[in-house]
């Protein structure tokens, strides 16, 4: 018989009516309507997107055995919602929340308003949580700790803003587990401005830099938002190599939005001088995943100490050796396109510039690289993506932002528009043994649903144009379009 809890509702919700504002795609707004559904709750869905562009979510939905307690409000919101409701959960993705008249609203009512992931902190008494954030590197960072967690035989579960909603497999989630979340900036802006502000008993920060300023506004804000990941507990524990790693960009942040990662990390350094580096037993690409994976296991040093478990550190480094990494996170192309030794390489998930710099620190030799930037415009500055064509093979910007990404030395930047053309005319140029990079550095949503989608349509995009079996437009000799010196 499993130890496994079933999922903690408060009894209030059994008699409340409660607006979930934005349903999404992608199985957070799912999961937090069937769990509001799975207590007794009267729930309202709105949406601005229709029901067309909603399909797949709808289907699920309308399999819940209470389906006549769900009303849905799709393609538009109506303020009566927000007022005449007991609780409004929003999808943290909501753009200028502070700007909307019906969040507005909804306060001036007093209606209290939370977050998925709240809800779920609350739904899970007795467990421990680390919280992952950073500007890039959260999703592999908070997969490490798990993973190596896993491997050491201690609960654990993994959820947040890594896919899905952990309240769809709640129940599952052993007493005394330790659930590490990842904690994008929207989650965490929500979790400081909830009424009970919360913070994870652990800590762990990536990097940071300037990214999604589209919607926090300014770098401030951005970094204010971050914080809460600390700011809501008396004591404190966060674990960050940041002003190492990085100390121009350290240096940087804190003359900007202050220094509130280096004060209460002190006390936990001590665990980051545990892990040697070149000892953890890690097959992935790039540097940057080895500084990942100090991080991750320095925190799961951290969680042995609270547990009171002696660490063995030669099985601690070998913990991640059956790591195989995320899908669009450097991930190499597994498909019949494989003339003359050329190589793919899915990135998709790099959403900021540092992404980008971080994949390119991760060739051999960038000479041979051809790499396709560009997406929807976050509001942060592209300079460092645009002059990686001075160094690479070939650069082929996307999306809203592709006028800002050509330039450089002439002929090695190319205006591609969309990714399938980009695709086209790196085969048009690419040589054997080049290297074709997908690395954005920019979301994804002006063209695509997410970066997932995105990475989907290059993969596709390389087996049509690629394949040995079909291809006629790579210079298969290097005969055509000569790499520039």
């Amino acid at each position: 018989m499993s130890d496994a809890p079933t999922a903690t509702v408060p009894s209030w919700l059994a008699t409340s009516r409660v607006t979930v504002m934005g349903i999404g795609r992608f199985g957070g707004g799912a999961g937090i309507i069937r769990h509001l559904l799975d207590a007794g709750a009267e729930v309202v869905a709105t949406d601005l997107l229709d029901e067309h562009a909603l399909a797949a979510t709808i289907e699920v939905l309308n399999r819940h055995p209470r389906r006549n307690a769900l009303t849905l409000r799709l393609g538009r919101h109506e303020v009566a919602d927000f007022t005449d409701t007991d609780l409004v959960v929003v999808n943290p993705a909501v753009p200028k929340p502070w700007d909307s008249p019906y969040l507005k609203a909804a306060r001036a009512a007093g209606v209290p308003i939370t977050t998925e992931v709240r809800v779920a902190v609350d739904a899970l008494p007795g467990r421990r949580f680390v919280g992952v954030t950073g500007s890039a590197g959260k999703s592999s960072t908070a997969s490490m700790i798990h993973h190596a967690l896993g491997e050491l035989g201690i609960p654990t579960a993994l959820g947040g803003n890594i896919g899905g909603s952990l309240l769809e497999s709640i129940a599952q989630v052993p007493e005394r587990a330790w659930v590490v979340l990842e904690l994008s900036s929207f989650m965490l802006h929500w979790l400081g401005e909830d009424r009970r502000p919360w913070s994870p008993d652990l800590a762990v920060l990536t990097n940071l830099s300037p990214n999604h300023l589209d919607w926090h506004g300014n770098f401030d804000e951005y970094s204010t938002a971050k914080s809460a990941i600390v700011r809501h507990r008396e004591s404190p524990r966060l674990l960050t190599d940041f002003s190492r790693e990085n100390p121009a960009a350290a240096r940087a942040a804190a003359d900007s939005a202050g220094d509130w990662w280096s004060g209460p990390s002190a006390a936990m350094q001590r665990h980051l001088a545990t892990i040697d580096a070149s000892a953890i037993d890690l097959d992935l690409l790039g540097p940057h995943q080895r500084r990942n994976a100090r991080l991750a296991l320095a925190a799961v040093s951290a969680i042995l100490e609270e547990e009171a478990i002696e660490a063995d550190f030669e099985r601690l480094h070998r913990s991640l050796k059956n790591f195989e990494g995320l899908p669009h996170r450097l991930q190499p192309l597994r498909s019949r396109a494989n003339l003359a030794g050329m190589r793919f390489i899915d990135d998709s998930k790099a959403t900021t510039p540092e992404a980008t710099l971080l994949a390119l620190e991760s060739m051999d030799d960038r000479s041979t690289v051809h790499l396709i930037v560009g997406g929807a415009d976050k509001g942060v500055d592209l300079a460092a993506v645009k002059s990686q064509s001075n160094s690479v093979a070939g650069l082929y910007a996307i999306g809203v932002v592709s006028t800002n990404l050509v330039g450089g030395i002439e002929g090695r930047s190319t205006l591609s528009g969309t990714l399938p053309q980009a695709v086209a005319d790196a085969a048009a140029r690419m040589r054997p043994g080049d290297t074709l990079l997908l690395s954005p550095g920019c979301a994804s949503w002006d063209q695509f649903n997410d970066y997932r989608e995105r990475g989907k349509v290059f993969a596709a995009e390389v087996e049509r144009r690629f394949s040995s079996s079909t291809n006629t437009s790579v210079a298969a000799a290097g005969e055509r379009s000569p790499r520039l010196a």
